[in-house]
């Protein structure tokens, strides 16, 4: 896979994934919530923690899967999921 010599901890990969968070933060802000970076793994699996109203919200998992992943794999094609974990629960 193109991917697989990608360093996952690389600062402009990481950029691009925050920069894309920054485009949805205020969307997410409008409601109450917000999403924080906490990891990106060895198979590009990014690790998102859903904070305020979105760690509470039912939709959150549908705001995860269709807003959220769909406009990181857009921007960033090399991650291959995104994964809400706890927050400050980095693996």
């Amino acid at each position: 896979m193109a991917h697989a010599t990608l360093d996952p901890a690389d600062p402009e990969l990481r950029q691009r994934i925050e920069d894309t968070l920054d485009s949805i933060r205020p969307y997410l802000m409008a409601d109450g919530g917000s999403v924080r970076l906490e990891n990106v793994t060895d198979d590009m699996v990014v690790e998102l923690a859903l904070l305020g109203a979105c760690g509470t919200c039912p939709m959150s998992m549908m705001t995860l899967r269709a807003g959220i992943e769909q406009a990181i794999r857009r921007a960033v094609p090399e991650v291959t999921r995104v994964e809400a974990v706890a927050p400050g629960v980095a693996r």
